[in-house]
């Protein structure tokens, strides 16, 4: 029941990252995500199989086995085409920053239901099922922040590095599946430091 609560927590926070992304798109003035119908919370409309489905059974299924581990996954990318935009110096960045943003609006407004409504800590299970929506939000915020392709942070990047710095955009282009890759591996304890920071920030208390 753990795993199939993770995960249906998941699948509907990477739609909300989804829908964020498409929602500014179209505020800026492209309407793909629109016309492709995934300006919605259906989710058989942003359904990956293998990001949304396998990816995450799997790595709970790891997690309950081990005792340690993350719950991550994706939902199909929003189609985006960035030569509509109004604004076509930033509209890429502001597209990018919606995605993360959005999963950390949900980590925040729970948070703040945990740290100011007492009754909430009071009713069993609930705190529970709070914590792992904040969590779940926080990782896919802070995870697609980092600045290597194809997670929304490269877009952020790209977007404020000058024309002469072209060589670092190529550079992570290339060799980007291989850092996240390495990253995951080697460095995400790191990146779990920041994210359990962001959760006592928010919720008042240590996730661990």
């Amino acid at each position: 029941m753990d795993i199939i609560f993770l995960i249906i927590i998941l699948i509907f926070s990477v739609i909300i990252h989804e829908i964020a992304h498409g929602s500014v798109a179209y505020y800026l003035g492209d309407p793909t995500a629109k016309y492709a119908g995934r300006l919605t919370l259906n989710p058989i409309k942003h359904l990956d199989p293998v990001g949304s489905i396998l990816v995450p059974v799997f790595l709970a299924i790891m997690a309950q086995i081990t005792g340690a581990g993350i719950i991550f996954g994706w939902a199909k990318p929003v189609p985006i085409n960035p030569h509509n935009f109004r604004d076509q110096r930033y509209g890429s960045l502001k597209v990018a920053l919606a995605g993360p943003l959005s999963n950390l609006s949900v980590a925040v407004f729970f948070g703040l239901i945990i740290r100011f409504v007492p009754q909430v800590v009071n009713v069993p299970g609930l705190v529970v099922i709070f914590s792992y929506i904040i969590y779940i939000n926080i990782l896919l915020a802070v995870f697609n922040l980092i600045p290597v392709p194809p997670l929304d942070g490269s877009h952020i990047l790209f977007a404020l590095l000058p024309y002469q710095a072209r060589g670092i955009q190529m550079f992570l282009r290339q060799f980007g599946m291989f850092i996240i890759l390495f990253i995951i591996l080697f460095g995400f304890q790191y990146v779990l430091l920041i994210i359990n920071w962001i959760f006592a920030l928010i919720t008042g208390f240590p996730l661990f």
